[in-house]
Parts: C-alpha cells; structure tokens; sequence
C-alpha cells in the first residue's frame, strides 16, 4: 500500500485497534495507553499501525524524521550499504565529514567526531571543553534538557523527576536562568527587558560563587526544546556571544532537536549569525539510522595524550549504516530544497495557529521558527497559568483524530509541539491544522 501522497489520515478501526489492544495487554506498564503510533508502515508524513489506521506524525517522531519517512533515496542508499558491509570503516566516511563541513556555519576546517545519539555528544562536549581549555566547569541553562547519559543528563533540569534515585550528578556543571520571555522569571516586559536572564550570569554568579577563568564552556539549545520551543530575543545571543569571548569561554551549541532545516535554516544558530565553537547534532542526521556528531573548530585541540579516539569514540562511531543514511539525508535535504520549505510551510502555520490564538482561550502564546512551533495552553491569557489537564485532553482528541502531536514543558508549563517533516506541503498543513483547531475546541468544550 502506498499512501505518501494523503492529504490527511484515515482512521479505520478506531484508537486504538484491535490488534493494538493486544499490544496493550502484553506490554502493560511500558505502554499504558495508545498515545504515539506504533509502525507498521511509514511513508512520508505517514504512519500505518497494524489496524491499517494511518496518522499524520506532526511531530516528526520526536524531530527525528526531517525528510520524512521511508524516504525512497535514503533506502536505496541503505540497501546498497547492506549488501556490501554493515560494520568497519569506509571510505564514505570522508564525504560525510566533507558534507558537515560545507553546511555548518564557520569558513574554515573543522573536526568532526560522530557516534549514535545526541545524548553521547553532550558527554562528548563536556570532555572536549574541558580537555580543551584545561578549565573543569560548564554551564547549561535551567530547562534544557540534553539527554539521559550521565554527563548529558547532569546538564539537565528539564524536570526534577529524571533525577530521582541515580544520585548524585557529575560535579561541575552550573545551570542559569534561559530566556523564557512569556513568563520572564525577572518579572520584565518585552519593553524593559535587560536580560537580565543572563546578567544573572555575569553580574551574580560570575562575581560570586563561580570564576568565569574556570568555565570551559557554555552549552546553550538556540531554541530551548523540552522545556517548551523558547526563542530568545536576538539580544540575548549578542551578550552571550560577547560573555564567551570576553572571558575565553567555548561556546557550544546544542542542535540535536533543531539542526537539518527545522527551524527555516540548515543550522538555528545562522538565524542570528552565530558560528559556534562546537556544534551537536543528532536526531535528524541520519534520517531515522542512529547518528549524531560534533562539530568542533579545527584549531581547537586536545593536550598531546588527549586520547582522541580512546576518550571520545566508541566501538560503532562511524558506523557505515550512520554515514551512508547521513550522507542521504543531506542530499535529500539540499535537492528537495527542504529548508526553504521548512520556512514557508512554518511562517503559513504560524500565521494560522495566530489566527487560531484569537478564537480560542486556552492559546496563551504561539512561538518557533520554522517548523518547530510551540502552543502554550493556559487557564486564562491574562494569568498565564498552564493548563496541562486541556493540553492533554488537545494532544488525546487529536490523537483518536489522526494527528499525532505532543506537549511537553519545564516548571509544569504545558507546550504542544508542533513539528511535522519538512516535506509536508500545503494541504497536508491545512488538514492537520483543521484537526488541531476541532481538538482545541473540543477540549475547551
């Protein structure tokens, strides 16, 4: 069956299906209810379950399937790949660090180290800053969350939960206030605003408790992903660029959830023409194939003794399955012209979802770039206060309907998170946007 081409889903047996109730019952606490697709099929935006139900994944699987899924180019690739060899070394691994290096911002040559996960790249960056620098201190930002191995996880405070009963977190990492401009934690306004999210940094931490001279880097998201898609006002960049080179810190952009086109350019950074130190990457890299890298400034190097490939790589670091999915992904990327689709389909959605804003109550806030948009759902617009009870009532309708969407958020805010794959066109928009609309409806009914 092929259904890459629907301009909306199809519901057949309901939500869920008789053979998924079965799945249900066998796996019972790993899956307590039906609340994401489980694959049979996918094609494109698409995903079939076993009850030939077919949902539009407006959430890209969590930004892992940019180019949508079972692209025809990416399998080919693969397949080819398979009949040849599934583990080693191969020559494709230097076209694929060719690739990195032409789309990542920054005119000069770069090192790139990959592996498997985003989280394994975070770790990667603390060693690398560290090692670098010979400073021992990193700072990350209260909300963020950069993965679940123990240094990414030690970055963290996306919820207090993931912390509980693995004791103590890697020593050395120091958390700041992020900008979250809808409800600033400094009680300012878009018209006083100061930053004064990051003059916390320097005008408090930094002239108290924590010595810039011995932070080795700063890891930031340029759109703060879990916590709820919190864009920072262009300021904020400018002074966290000029606090890096200042006081000689390593600045490191995390772009697991935001790379490859989501928001509307190859890189979330290059909207506000920032060229990083280290660059992370993941999710999306490898097209649906585990993959993640890092992308770090060629002169910056690792003492002599380092241990280079003992410290910082892995047995299947570049595995060639990763690389040849990756290699795949760009190309299909830069052919398709996917990040300029990316732009357009996210500044129409946008300007729906604003319209929607109006009209509906428990829209307190629409925020993104590109195809990462966040609707904030609250009690009421003057208070502000999250309504996590209507989210979820949101993202269950949707759901039964079809839609597969999510909502997520730090200090129980409760975000729906809108990123469909960056191949999805106008009338597939226009469908999943209707189906939205009914679910808000429905649940502020």
């Amino acid at each position: 069956m092929t259904f890459r081409n629907l301009k909306e889903p199809r519901i057949v047996t309901g939500i869920p299906g008789p053979k998924i109730k079965k799945v249900l019952e066998l796996t019972g606490p790993i899956f307590p209810k039906y609340s994401q697709p489980i694959v049979d099929e996918a094609e494109g935006i698409f995903i079939k379950d076993p009850d030939e139900n077919i949902f539009i994944d407006f959430i890209s699987s969590r930004c892992v399937m940019n180019i949508g899924h079972n692209h025809p180019k990416l399998v080919q690739a693969l397949q080819q790949q398979v009949s040849k060899s599934v583990f080693g070394l191969t020559e494709k691994v230097l076209y694929m660090i060719m690739k990195l290096n032409q789309i990542t911002p920054g005119n000069y040559q770069k090192t790139v180290l990959c592996g498997q996960t985003g989280s394994s790249m975070n770790d990667l960056a603390i060693k690398y800053s560290r090692g670098a620098t010979g400073r021992s201190n990193i700072i990350s930002f209260a909300g963020s969350y950069h993965g679940v191995t123990y240094g990414a996880l030690s970055m963290s405070s996306f919820s207090k939960a993931m912390f509980k009963g693995f004791g103590p977190m890697l020593p050395g990492i120091y958390q700041m206030p992020y900008a979250n401009c809808y409800r600033c934690i400094f009680g300012s306004k878009d018209s006083d605003c100061d930053l004064n999210c990051l003059r916390y940094m320097t005008d408090i931490a930094f002239k108290s408790y924590l010595d810039p001279e011995e932070v080795a880097g700063i890891v930031f998201e340029p759109i703060q992903g879990d916590a709820g898609w919190y864009v920072p006002p262009n300021e904020w960049f400018s002074m966290l660029k000029e606090i890096c080179r200042d006081n000689n810190i390593l600045m490191i952009a995390e772009e697991i959830q935001s790379g490859f086109g989501r928001t509307g350019k190859w890189f979330a950074v290059e909207h506000w023409n920032l060229i990083p130190d280290i660059l992370l990457l993941g999710k999306s890299l490898g097209g649906g194939i585990p993959s993640a890298a890092a992308v770090i400034r060629g002169n910056l190097d690792l003492p002599e003794g380092g241990g280079r490939n003992a410290s910082l790589l892995n047995t299947v670091s570049y595995n060639p399955l990763s690389t040849v999915s990756s290699i795949a992904n760009i190309e299909i990327i830069e052919q398709e012209n996917l990040v300029q689709n990316s732009s357009k389909m996210g500044d129409y959605a946008k300007r729906r979802l604003q319209e929607m804003m109006k009209n509906h109550p428990s829209i307190g806030d629409v925020r993104g770039r590109g195809l990462m948009i966040g609707l904030d759902i609250v009690e009421d617009k003057t208070s502000k206060k999250p309504d996590l009870k209507c989210a979820e009532k949101i993202v269950d309708d949707a759901f039964r309907r079809g839609l597969y969407i999510m909502h997520m958020g730090s200090f129980g805010t409760a975000v729906i998170r809108l990123a469909p794959p960056l191949i999805i066109n106008k009338e597939q928009m226009d469908s999943s946007l209707n189906i939205l609309e009914d679910s808000i409806a429905e649940a502020e009914s």
